[in-house]
């Protein structure tokens, strides 16, 4: 019984609550051009869909290049604080199998000079941005764009 309990107070939730946060059958689509290499680099969270719960922005780290990247996270996502790292292995144009995640990341959109990503899923389950260096409110609108053209809930969407 004992070991009931603390399996349950262990584990936390993969699906973040609040969702879908876009319906599952809408059209969406990931960045067919996306330059692997330049995802590299230190990631703060600037946005997520659902509660923020305890959880406040998080953060990734994307390592390698093109013969392979490597993660390293920690993400508010529907009020819960997830993080993992390990390989983020190609599952096709733009998209990337992320250990510890409900869904394969989907890179919507990246800014021409890659300073802003916006991540999300076909099932809907998560989406956020992600930032390095300035956030200006221009990149916020394009980042917006994106995800609402994906058929996200932008009302779902908290920015911190």
């Amino acid at each position: 019984m004992i070991f009931l309990l603390l399996s349950a107070c262990a584990t936390a939730p993969l699906v973040p609550q609040g969702g879908p946060f876009r319906p599952a059958g809408a059209p969406i689509y990931s960045n067919a051009v996306l330059d692997v290499p330049r995802l590299a680099g230190e990631w703060q969270q600037v946005a997520g869909f659902g509660p923020t719960g305890d959880c406040g922005p998080g953060q990734a780290t994307i390592s390698g290049g093109a013969s392979g990247l490597r993660v390293a996270y920690r993400l508010c996502q529907g009020g819960v604080m997830v993080a993992d790292a390990g390989a983020m292995a190609p599952a096709g144009p733009g998209r990337f199998e992320v250990p510890g995640q409900p869904g394969p990341w989907w890179v919507l959109w990246a800014d021409a000079d890659y300073r802003t990503l916006v991540i999300g899923t076909p099932k809907g389950d998560f989406g956020f941005i992600l930032n390095r260096g300035a956030f200006p409110s221009d990149r916020l609108v394009a980042a917006k764009d994106i995800l609402d053209w994906n058929g996200y809930d932008l009302a779902k969407l908290t920015v911190y």
